[in-house]
């Protein structure tokens, strides 16, 4: 391992941080990130919420009668909400390293953010409605998100392979 400020093996082989290393600006975050960070973090409480409302459906404590497709469609819209929401998050961080221009940097910070609202609300809006048992055209916005989500890790993965130039 190289020894640089920020990282080093002490004397019993072990990984040691120094994490004052930020004189150098290395683990400093960007002001976009912060605030898509901010944003992000403050879309949890509706999540939780829907985590509440979907506890309330399945021990029976709610009226709401929905098909098992439909729970079973909110219950992925649900999950898919906060993994996408921690892939955002991580995201930006990584953004703030990766070798790209302003305008691509600025592209992926909003298509991580998206495609949790677009994949997460795709599972719901393809559900909505009475007595449904198969996805109904809004199954699409799904999609929308899907190719958002791979657009952005497509060019997030190769951001933080490039090279800088000298």
């Amino acid at each position: 391992m190289e020894n640089n400020p920020s990282t080093w093996l002490n004397a019993h082989g072990q990984i040691e941080i120094n994490y004052d290393a930020d004189k150098n600006n290395k683990f400093k975050m960007t002001r976009l990130s912060k605030i898509f960070c901010g944003i992000t973090l403050l879309s949890i409480p509706a999540i939780m919420y829907g985590g509440y409302f979907l506890l309330t459906i399945l021990t029976g404590q709610s009226n709401a009668e929905l098909t098992e497709f439909q729970k079973s469609m909110f219950k992925a819209g649900h999950g898919h909400a906060g993994l996408l929401v921690i892939l955002s998050l991580v995201a930006q961080i990584l953004i703030d390293h990766a070798i790209l221009s302003k305008n691509w940097k600025l592209i992926i910070r909003i298509g991580f953010p998206l495609s949790a609202v677009l994949v997460s609300g795709g599972f719901f809006a393809a559900a909505i409605g009475t007595n449904v048992t198969s996805p109904n055209n809004l199954i699409a916005i799904l999609y929308v998100g899907i190719i958002f989500l791979l657009i952005s890790l497509v060019i997030l993965g190769i951001g933080l392979i490039r090279k800088e130039k000298p």
